[in-house]
């Protein structure tokens, strides 16, 4: 069986680029390169020719999620994997593939009719190392992780979710059932893995957009607290206080992107553990700002 590798890239909708691309250098770190069109950028976080995609059109919300797979003959096993199970996959083209920088790519949707991309060979470029948007103690940590992990908003239920993305060979389930104000119930929340990061997807329930939050990981806590300084000098709202997960145990905060859904920024998180648990509250922190979460679902 097929099975993807990691997240390797997000392509993002965005209604204010300018805005955006001050915001991933100067608050996120990130590196901006200029698109080829003035409505289009891609950032960078380490060597890979880009890992998101913004394109000016509006939307303000998460477009597409690009999975890997190992390579030539896995991305066709992947497809045929997919129709077999009646999912419909559609091959793109030499000149698609080559405007995300990597060597084949399909695209199909989840059960929320989210668009994902499965894609090999993407471009990394060791001649061009990562210089990030602003100082920073040390860097990303991507590797055999990935870029980080999304938690995207779903109309399908969690066990549609499930299945879909096991036909990936993702695994995971509910790791979560939080105890929310005014909810009749426990809320579960799903997560999703398919490598050592400990999660690459989360699931909750439905919201306006489908991006409640991306998460980026930093190899130095330092840089948490200098980004936390960051995002107090923007005077961007903090929507989650530091503190400390306890599925991926990673110490982080939660903050308002330009796009008005949530970026996370976190560090130490622990491999997977690729068995079954579940948590009723985090380790310690993560006190939502008062206000604050009106907008969103509960986080994770």
């Amino acid at each position: 069986m097929a099975s993807v590798t990691e997240l390797g890239y997000l392509t993002l909708g965005v209604s204010n680029l300018a805005a955006w691309k001050g915001f991933a250098a100067n608050v996120l770190g990130l590196e901006v390169v200029e698109g080829v069109k003035p409505t289009t950028c891609e950032l960078r976080m380490d060597y890979w020719h880009h890992r998101v995609t913004l394109i000016e059109d509006g939307s303000d919300d998460l477009k597409v999620t690009g999975l890997r797979v190992a390579g030539h003959d896995e991305f066709h096993e992947m497809a045929a994997q997919l129709r077999a199970a009646g999912v419909a996959v559609t091959l793109c083209s030499e000149a698609e593939a080559e405007a995300r920088s990597v060597l084949e790519v399909m695209m199909l949707k989840d059960p929320n009719g989210h668009a994902v991309e499965i894609f090999h060979g993407p471009l990394v470029q060791f001649d061009k190392p990562f210089h990030p948007g602003r100082r920073m103690h040390g860097g990303f940590k991507t590797g055999s992780g990935g870029l980080g992990h999304v938690m995207q908003s779903t109309t399908a239920s969690l066990q549609e979710n499930y299945a879909f993305y096991s036909l990936l060979g993702m695994r995971g389930g509910i790791q979560y059932k939080l105890e929310v104000p005014g909810a009749p119930g426990p809320i579960p929340l799903m997560f999703m893995s398919c490598n050592d990061r400990q999660h690459t997807f989360a699931f909750a329930g439905p919201g306006e957009k489908r991006a409640n939050h991306i998460m980026m990981e930093v190899d130095r806590i330092d840089d948490v607290g200098l980004a936390y300084d960051m995002v107090k000098e923007a005077g961007l709202p903090i929507i989650i206080e530091p503190g400390s997960h306890a599925n991926d145990q990673m110490f982080s905060f939660y903050f308002k992107n330009p796009s008005g859904f949530m970026s996370e920024i976190g560090w130490g998180g622990r491999s997977a553990v690729h068995q079954s648990e579940y948590y009723q509250r985090d380790a310690f922190g993560h006190t939502p700002v008062p206000g604050s979460m009106k907008d969103f679902m509960v986080p994770a």
